[in-house]
């Protein structure tokens, strides 16, 4: 799955480096967007480099999710692609 990062999540006052705004492509409302909470996500700079999150809750009600990276995205990464990694199912004996 492909998403895009929209902006920071931040208040009046201040924001919060490690947090952003993104949006799943051809997710349009809250109920589909509940399902991808907890999966990973993926933004790879131009020189290969690649930073790593989760998805950690909803962000209103048009699907719009917050994901936490491990370290804070550049200024470069807002409007830039990101890549969801599909949900892995392990099987219990």
């Amino acid at each position: 799955m492909d998403g895009k990062v929209i902006s920071f999540r931040r208040g009046m006052h201040k924001y919060k480096p490690r947090h952003f705004i993104i949006q799943i492509i051809g997710i349009g409302n809250k109920e589909t967007a509940k399902k991808l909470v907890g999966r990973k996500v993926i933004w790879t700079s131009p020189s290969g480099k690649k930073i790593e999150g989760t998805i950690s809750n909803l962000h209103g009600s048009k699907g719009l999710m917050r994901a936490i990276f491990e370290k804070g995205l550049p200024g470069q990464a807002l409007n830039d692609k990101i890549k969801i990694e599909e949900k892995v199912v392990i099987a219990r004996y």
